[in-house]
This record gives structure tokens, sequence and C-alpha cells, in this order.
């Protein structure tokens, strides 16, 4: 008759409790919050990214010009003038190189 029994099972017993899974936006939450977090740039650069902005707004402005003394006139001059179409374009692209040096400068 003992032949015939089943083999007797191994119970194990722990201490420690189960970890339970965790969702993933609680763990990179919790990951942020225990590690320092390095920026990719430093304030040299947004310094520069604002200037660059500022200067390409200048230009713009620059590019818009006033208004003609009347309707009826067309005055080329107001058009053309040197402002509207050499200085405004040139502040607008050393606004835009003064962006691209503030991106690709190392911080």
């Amino acid at each position: 008759m003992s032949q015939n029994r089943p083999p007797k099972k191994k119970v194990v017993v722990t201490t420690q409790k189960k970890s339970e899974p965790v969702a993933p936006s609680r763990r990179r939450a919790a990951d942020i919050g225990s590690r320092s977090v390095e920026l990719e740039f430093g304030r040299q650069n947004y310094i520069l990214m604002g200037v660059g902005v500022a200067l390409i707004v200048l230009g713009m402005f620059l590019m818009a010009g006033g208004d003609m003394p009347d309707r009826q006139t067309w005055d080329p001059e107001l058009i053309y003038s040197t402002r509207r179409t050499l200085i405004a374009p040139m502040v607008i692209l050393a606004g835009l190189i003064v962006e691209i040096v503030a991106i690709f400068k190392k911080a």
C-alpha cells in the first residue's frame, strides 16, 4: 500500500515580500526623481537662442516698414528702400546664423 501513494510535494516558504509589477509610467517617474537629469543645452545656449529669435523678429519689423503717405500714391522709394531690401534680410540671416551656432555649441 505504501507504494501506491503519490510522492510528497515540497512546500517552499519565503519571508520576503513579492515585489508587485509597477506600471512603466510609474517606473519612469521614480527613476527621474532619483537621479539628476542633465539637459542637452546650457544656459549660454538658451541665451544665444533668445538673441537669435530677437534678431529674426527685428528683421521682420524692419522689413514690414511703414505706411504710404496717401492711399492713391505709389512711392517706390519707400517700398524698395535699402532698409527693406538689404538691411532687414541681413538681420534675419544673422539671426538664423546665431540660432545655428546656439544649437551646435557644446554646453
